[in-house]
């Protein structure tokens, strides 16, 4: 902002700046993000037209997306957020969880509460299974299967 104002004599107060500016939106439903830190990429300039995000929850579900693992979601991600897919959840009692993505997994703080809610993980044990999965060690996230607590 020091730099902005140096520059080009414009005073910027980050505290004022909408988290719902409707240009904003607009630049990114064109994919017109280069510069935009995690969202200039070909790829993430296609999803962002593909996706037209609509507010900021949107933009922060498709940053957590686009990596290597969860990045295999995107499409369902999209086409359950524009309509084209119906949302479903794989069980009724982790709707309330899985409602704010569509009925994706998209963060881990969700597998975290998924585990704890179906099957009775205390948070360390939840902690666990999320550590596991995020480093594919499937010997510890086998040592939870079949296991309710």
């Amino acid at each position: 902002m020091r730099t902005i104002r140096k520059k080009h004599g414009i005073t910027i107060d980050i505290d004022q700046i909408p988290i719902d500016d409707k240009k904003t939106y607009d630049m990114f439903k064109k994919g017109d993000t280069i510069g935009v830190f995690q969202f200039e990429s070909e790829g993430m300039r296609i999803h962002m037209k593909n996706l037209k995000p609509t507010s900021i929850e949107d933009l922060i579900a498709m940053n957590a997306l686009y990596r290597p693992g969860p990045m295999n979601s995107i499409p369902k991600f999209i086409n359950r957020k524009t309509g084209k897919e119906k949302i479903e959840y794989p069980h009724p009692i982790i709707e309330e969880i899985l409602k704010p993505t569509y009925g994706v997994m998209v963060y881990q703080e969700q597998v975290m509460q998924i585990s704890q809610k179906m099957a009775g993980f205390t948070g360390g044990q939840a902690d666990e299974l999320r550590k596991a999965m995020g480093k594919k060690k499937r010997d510890i996230v086998e040592k939870f299967e079949g296991k309710v607590y």
